[in-house]
């Protein structure tokens, strides 16, 4: 059976942040996701998964000026100290909150930068953080997201570019994570391409398309691509990262078949 962990960012934005944990562990979650654990002390944040039983099965490293509008730098050959800075920190947060995968968000394409000195800048950023998170026993994962919506001018916006930059890092600590929503938005084929790509995909995530919101609001066929995956044998959690269309626990409906009480 799939199991789902809740995406603090996007899910439960009824409520302040540090209550957002107590709301998913009441829904049934085991286990949550978010975006960015750094606004938030790291030991306060522990306390709150071990208090609710909670899981932390994903956070992203530090991606730049994120209010201001950047959605990652690993791409950008100006900010390479600042990369392994930030790969640092996001261990160190990683190590307290017992999180055994980061998500290296690749960054908007920098203006005026040859597109071999970008691929360089992001291929080389990923072999320094996939050595040093090895050395920590956490995974790295870069994720494509699609450009033609969300993020126009993000890096990283297809399935195939992605194993490309895997095979040439050529680390085994550095995998895929698959973001149905966006694959869906840029490619579709999504139960080829995962059962292709399984042994490369530690984790997923979810939403549905148009909108983003919760499975059973567009178009994606969910109730097949969870038997789909659970047949072919994925056992790494889905990340529930989509826009609730009212609040989040009236629209958990699609969650009842397969939560863990």
């Amino acid at each position: 059976m799939p199991k789902f962990a809740a995406n603090l960012t996007l899910l439960y934005n009824e409520h302040a942040f540090p209550d957002r944990f107590a709301a998913a562990a009441k829904a049934g979650f085991s286990g949550v996701e978010y975006l960015f654990p750094y606004d938030f002390d790291q030991d306060q944040l522990a306390g709150l998964l071990q208090k609710h039983k909670l899981t932390q099965v994903l956070h992203n490293l530090p991606a730049g000026d994120w209010p201001g509008g950047e959605r990652g730098i690993a791409c950008h050959p100006n900010r390479v100290g600042e990369f392994q800075d930030g790969v640092g920190r996001a261990i160190e947060y990683a190590t307290t909150l017992g999180c055994k995968q980061l998500n290296c968000l690749a960054g908007l394409a920098p203006a005026g930068v040859a597109p071999d000195r970008m691929r360089a800048t992001f291929v080389s950023n990923l072999k320094f953080a996939a050595q040093k998170l090895k050395q920590s026993e956490i995974k790295l994962l870069i994720e494509p997201i699609n450009s033609l919506r969300d993020m126009p001018g993000f890096y990283l916006n297809r399935t195939q570019q992605a194993l490309e930059i895997i095979a040439e890092v050529g680390s085994d600590n550095l995998f895929l994570q698959y973001d149905i929503y966006h694959m869906q938005v840029m490619e579709g084929d999504l139960a080829h391409t995962i059962e292709k790509n399984l042994k490369l995909i530690p984790h997923m995530q979810l939403a549905d398309n148009p909108g983003r919101h919760e499975p059973g609001t567009g178009e994606i066929n969910y109730s097949f691509l969870f038997e789909f995956i659970d047949r072919i044998g994925y056992t790494g959690w889905i990340g529930c990262e989509y826009k609730p269309a009212t609040t989040t626990d009236a629209g958990l409906g699609w969650l009842a078949p397969y939560i863990r009480k």
